[in-house]
């Protein structure tokens, strides 16, 4: 299986777990996720009630860029990191984007 269709299934397929995960909660906000796979861009939209306060936030944000899976941005307890590797992608294929491109060398991760 080609590189790039392989970590699409296991990033559509992460996504889906933490949406319903996140969902779980009953008379809450909803998770959505959506894929834009021509962009290669994938996250989690949580919309809706919390509370009295509305909500509308992008928990996690994933980009494939190069056949490197990139964490734009992730404000998950746990971390999505750690189910992509678990699930088969590499730490060498994983680009902590979020972090500044001059720490990127120490963190373990690929760089770009």
């Amino acid at each position: 299986m080609d590189t790039q269709l392989k970590y699409r299934e296991i990033i559509k397929s992460v996504l889906r777990n933490h949406a319903d995960d996140r969902t779980a909660v009953p008379d809450s906000y909803q998770s959505k996720v959506l894929f834009d796979e021509d962009r290669g861009q994938y996250l989690i939209l949580d919309i809706g009630w919390s509370g009295d306060q509305y909500l509308h936030a992008t928990p996690i944000h994933i980009s494939l860029i190069n056949n490197k899976v990139w964490i734009q941005y992730d404000d998950t307890e746990e971390g999505v990191v750690g189910d992509l590797m678990a699930a088969g992608i590499p730490k060498e294929d994983i680009v902590l984007g979020f972090r500044h491109p001059k720490v990127r060398q120490h963190t373990g991760f690929a760089v770009a």
